[in-house]
């Protein structure tokens, strides 16, 4: 994938926050999802928001569902074609992580009219479009605004058989858990927002972050891949404990072996940390057990447009590396669950 930079506006002089590391710490938000209203139940609804899931899940009745899922964020890099991408393929993952593929997208245009130019907000929707025919797909239309600071994203419609949905509640122990796109992206965009690096040093961040994760739809079709979600703003121990949580395991990750972007620990050495890592650690940090701040810093920073966390059974880690292998993927085995413990999550460094 070629990457050109545009010599021309610089989109996150424009706002306060940088892609998913913009979300809302979990902790608050599970306040906000609090309610005294009494349940409904909706029976053909699969997968709602009970276990923190990627997409909503609705049975069809035909042995298929119907997924949706809404992302969107703050620019996460300065160019507006390659934010418009990212930002496309952000929100296409969450239809991947659930087994799925996605069959149509709209977007969420919210622009600064005032201060950003109508040519530039064209070249995010062009960004957009390119990571949609990637999905092959179309951006079949969306809905504007007129903001304070320029947020762009997409509603993704997908579809999945049943017997190949996956959610977060599928993981058991014994699961070897993989990743398949390396850590970094909050620490290396703060480290752009602070003009602190060069765009040649974040290349690397920018090629990772508009790669689909397609390998989602193909893996759910075996058996033996017990679950998956993205790893997004919560970080990766954050979405880590949504599965443990929803599973009612607990997970050992070994620290080292944890892939990180290129220039990673330079920029995180001299300090380009973004407000999302501490707050993900202020809301989860009681579940982990002791750790370096090197580990936090780098396992609780706020990813955008991450990798897939896999969560496969021994018996066919043989079938799903193989199957990775011929998608082009390369996913590093980076712990493994077990039964639950004191600590949802135990870093081992």
């Amino acid at each position: 994938m070629e990457i050109r930079f545009s010599d021309e506006t610089k989109l996150t002089e424009f706002s306060h926050g940088a892609g998913c590391g913009s979300k809302i710490a979990s902790s608050l938000l599970d306040k906000i999802l609090a309610t005294s209203r009494p349940s409904v139940h909706y029976p053909a609804l699969l997968v709602g928001n009970n276990n923190k899931d990627d997409a909503a899940a609705y049975d069809l009745g035909n042995g298929t569902s119907v997924l949706s899922t809404i992302d969107f964020f703050l620019p996460i890099v300065d160019d507006p074609f390659l934010f418009g991408k990212i930002a496309a393929a952000n929100a296409l993952s969450d239809i991947y992580a659930m087994g799925g593929k996605p069959i149509m997208a709209v977007s969420v245009f919210i622009w600064p009219i005032d201060k950003l130019s109508a040519a530039t907000g064209a070249k995010v929707m062009d960004g957009a479009r390119e990571a949609c025919e990637e999905a092959g797909i179309p951006l079949a239309g969306g809905h504007s605004i007129d903001s304070l600071e320029p947020i762009f994203g997409l509603s993704v419609t997908g579809t999945v058989e049943n017997i190949h949905l996956r959610q977060n509640s599928m993981a058991k122990p014994e699961c070897e858990i993989f990743l398949t796109k390396p850590i970094g992206t909050g620490i290396l965009s703060t480290a752009q927002k602070k003009k602190m690096i060069s765009e040649e040093e974040l290349k690397p961040t920018v090629q990772s972050m508009a790669k689909l994760n397609k390998l989602g739809a193909a893996i759910a079709e075996i058996p033996g891949v017990s679950t998956m979600t993205d790893v997004t703003g919560f970080g990766l121990l954050g979405h880590l404990i949504e599965v443990c949580e929803a599973s009612g395991v607990s997970a050992e990750i070994d620290f080292e072996s944890v892939p990180l972007l290129p220039h990673t620990e330079k920029y995180r050495a001299m300090g380009a940390l973004p407000g999302g890592m501490h707050r993900n650690y202020k809301s989860y940090g009681h579940k982990v057990s002791p750790m370096s701040d090197r580990a936090k810093e780098i396992l609780c920073d706020a990813q955008t447009s991450g990798g897939l966390l896999i969560f496969v059974e021994r018996d066919s880690v043989e079938q799903f590396l193989e199957t990775a292998k011929r998608e082009n993927e390369h996913p590093v085995r980076i712990g493994e669950t077990i039964a639950r413990q004191e600590f949802i999550a135990i870093v081992k460094e």
